[in-house]
């Protein structure tokens, strides 16, 4: 194979390196390449290894999608019943003095 140096060719792998570079590709690529190499037990199937700390990095999966709109779902719903029992609480207190303000009488 004939290797020559083609100016159009090396800017446009440069052009790429920098897309890459900006785009946090070498360093997501970097960080999980040496995740691998600090393995103390090499797993059996890297490219599998490789996609999945890839993955966790990337696009989040349907049940953490769903597990997220769930949790907010959850906080409305335990605010709303967080004001209900404030307000409870105060209406109870106007019929049922407490321990103390009935010791005052």
């Amino acid at each position: 194979l004939l290797h020559y140096y083609c100016p159009a060719l090396e800017s446009k792998r440069e052009q790429f390196r920098r897309y890459l570079e900006e785009a946090g590709v070498l360093d997501s690529l970097t960080s999980v390449l040496v995740a691998l190499y600090e393995e103390a037990e090499k797993p059996n199937n890297a490219l599998d290894f490789l996609k999945q700390h890839l993955g966790v990095a990337g696009q989040e999966s349907a049940d953490t999608v769903a597990l997220q709109q769930e949790l907010r779902d959850m906080r409305q719903r335990w605010e709303l019943l967080a004001e209900e029992n404030k307000g409870l609480k105060n209406r109870l207190q106007r019929y049922e003095p407490t321990q103390e303000d009935g010791a005052a009488e």
